[in-house]
C-alpha cells in the first residue's frame, strides 16, 4: 500500500538530505579528492572523447558538470577548450570550488531541476553524481537532461556499477550525515536514458581497482539531431 502522502514528500526529502550531507562533509571531501579523476588515462581519455564530441556538435555552447562538487571536472572541461560550468546541490560546496577554481562559474542547483532554457546546452556531464538520486526519481532527471540539450548535444555519467544496491550512510570522515547511494548497473542506466529520449552511444565498464569493492561504468549517450526541446 502506497501513502500517496509521503510519495509526494520524497523528492524534496531527497533533496534536502543530499544538500545537508554534503555541506556537512564540503572541507573533509574536497581535500581528498582535489582532483578524483587523477592521472588515470583512461577517465583522462574519456574526458577528452567527450570534450571533443561537444566541440564538434556545438563549439560554442556551454556544458553542464551537475554534480560538481570540487570542481575539478569543470576546470579540465575548461582546459580542454570547453565552456563548461558547474552546478552542484551543496552550497557549501560550490563555494570551495569558486575558491579553488577562481574565474569559472559554479552554481547552487539540482539535476532535477536545471536552471537554463530550453535546448542550450552543449553537453552534460554527471560523474558519480546520479548515484543519490533514487530510482522513481532517475527518469525525471533523465527527461530534464534531454530539456536542456541542445540537439546533437551529449550526456557522459560515471556511476559505480552493482545490481540494485542502495546504501543508506550515517556517518563519513566522523560526521553525522543521511545520504544515499543507488548503484545499478549499465544495462538499468542505458534503459533510463532511451526512456528520457536519448540515444545511447557507448559504454564502459572498469573492474574494481585497488581497494574498490566495485566496478566502475561510464555511460555516453546523445540527444538526437532530429528532437525538439
Amino acid at each position: 500500500m502506497t501513502d500517496d502522502s509521503h510519495a509526494a514528500d520524497a523528492p524534496a526529502d531527497f533533496i534536502e538530505a543530499t544538500r545537508s550531507s554534503y555541506d556537512t562533509i564540503a572541507p573533509a571531501y574536497s581535500a581528498e579528492h582535489p582532483d578524483g579523476l587523477g592521472d588515470g588515462p583512461l577517465e583522462h581519455g574519456l574526458l577528452t572523447a567527450f570534450a571533443s564530441l561537444v566541440r564538434a556538435a556545438a563549439p560554442e555552447a556551454p556544458v553542464a558538470d551537475v554534480g560538481s562538487g570540487p570542481g575539478y571536472v569543470t576546470a579540465r572541461l575548461n582546459a580542454l577548450g570547453i565552456p563548461a560550468f558547474g552546478i552542484d546541490i551543496s552550497p557549501h560546496m560550490v563555494a570551495l570550488a569558486r575558491e579553488a577554481h577562481p574565474g569559472l562559474r559554479f552554481e547552487v542547483g539540482s539535476m532535477t531541476s536545471l536552471d537554463v532554457p530550453d535546448a542550450t546546452l552543449g553537453g552534460i556531464i554527471a560523474l558519480y553524481s546520479t548515484i543519490h538520486i533514487p530510482d522513481p526519481e532517475l527518469p525525471g532527471v533523465f527527461t530534464e537532461f534531454h530539456r536542456a540539450l541542445r540537439p546533437g548535444g551529449h550526456v557522459l555519467l560515471a556511476f559505480q556499477a552493482s545490481e540494485g544496491e542502495h546504501i543508506h550512510m550515517t556517518e563519513r570522515y566522523g560526521l553525522d550525515i543521511s545520504l544515499d547511494y543507488y548503484f545499478r548497473t549499465p544495462a538499468e542506466v542505458a534503459g533510463f536514458l532511451t526512456g528520457a529520449g536519448l540515444t545511447l552511444d557507448a559504454q564502459v565498464r572498469v573492474e574494481p581497482r585497488g581497494a574498490q569493492r566495485l566496478g566502475r561504468a561510464f555511460t555516453l549517450a546523445h540527444k538526437p539531431v532530429e528532437a525538439v526541446g
